[in-house]
């Protein structure tokens, strides 16, 4: 009961920072450009992860065969590139919105991956189910309240955050095919300093990167950074050890309402009650989405 608990709250604590993130990403945006932003921010989550690695490294005994170790590394290497470009992907279309949405709707409409997890697994072979319909019929009406404007239609921004949702769907499955094989903080780690690579190539392509506006930026980053990718993802990892997939999809389908709450009390975002409507629209279908047997969770 009390690792329960424990894990609940860190399950919640990581919903929170993810949630806020949107912030810190909004705000950097005033400071550098998006790729930037990225760039730095992965190189930090990269970092952060490494003294996970090393504490994990001195406080078990390794016991494998040089041979194990062999694909073991390369099945790392595969797995940081793979899972790397998905993300590159993900947060690269997600950060350049960033300079054009608030924080509370870019949380919402980043929040359909979790609904586009269940639709790419049908495409793969598995069954249609009724909750999945339902839900995907919730989130576009969501995304009509949230995002459509008499005169204009969709911004081309909201169709980006939510291709940008996509690939965040697509990342978490390959995520979930590697950390059977692999290390997960070790792959998490090596995705970071992809990402960070990729993003350097787009920002030598586009960007003028300055040292002082990135020291001024340092806030933003070290959050988006260091928290975001380091703290907020060992919680992760200790969380989902003593809970149910479920119950952690459900929690942090609170990320979208932190998102929300953090940019009308940090930037002074006011949503419409149109767009608030959608908000509740949109985590109805997300939370429909996740919801499962529990004992077919427990198979």
């Amino acid at each position: 009961m009390k690792n329960k608990l424990t894990s609940n709250i860190a399950l919640f604590l990581t919903a929170l920072i993810w949630g806020l993130s949107f912030v810190a990403q909004r705000a950097g945006m005033e400071y550098i450009e998006p790729f930037t932003f990225n760039m730095v921010r992965c190189v930090l989550g990269g970092l952060s992860l490494i003294p996970v690695i090393l504490w994990v490294k001195v406080s078990k005994p390794d016991h494998r065969t040089e041979r194990r170790k062999h694909f073991q590394h390369i099945n790392l290497a595969r797995a940081g590139i793979t899972c790397g470009v998905a993300l590159f992907l993900a947060m690269s279309i997600q950060q350049y919105c960033m300079k054009f949405v608030g924080a509370g709707k870019a949380g919402f409409i980043t929040a359909l991956y979790i609904i586009f997890v269940p639709i790419l697994t049908v495409l793969l072979g598995d069954r249609l189910r009724k909750r999945v319909i339902v839900s995907v019929f919730l989130a576009l009406i969501g995304l009509y309240l949230l995002c459509f404007k008499v005169g204009s239609g969709f911004s081309l921004w909201d169709l980006l955050l939510l291709l940008s949702a996509f690939f965040y769907a697509v990342h978490i499955m390959v995520v979930n095919y590697y950390s059977r094989i692999v290390n997960p903080v070790k792959a998490s780690c090596a995705q970071f300093f992809v990402v960070s690579i990729l993003s350097s190539l787009l920002v030598l392509l586009f960007e003028n990167p300055n040292f002082d506006a990135i020291m001024a930026c340092k806030y933003p980053l070290l959050y988006a950074g260091v928290v975001t990718c380091g703290v907020a993802y060992t919680l992760q990892i200790y969380g989902q050890k003593y809970t149910l997939p479920v119950l952690a999809s459900l929690i942090f389908s609170l990320e979208s309402v932190f998102a929300v709450v953090g940019g009308s009390i940090i930037l002074g975002e006011v949503m419409s009650l149109k767009e608030i409507s959608g908000c509740i629209f949109v985590i109805c279908g997300v939370i429909l989405s996740n919801l499962h047997s529990p004992k077919k969770e427990l198979k």
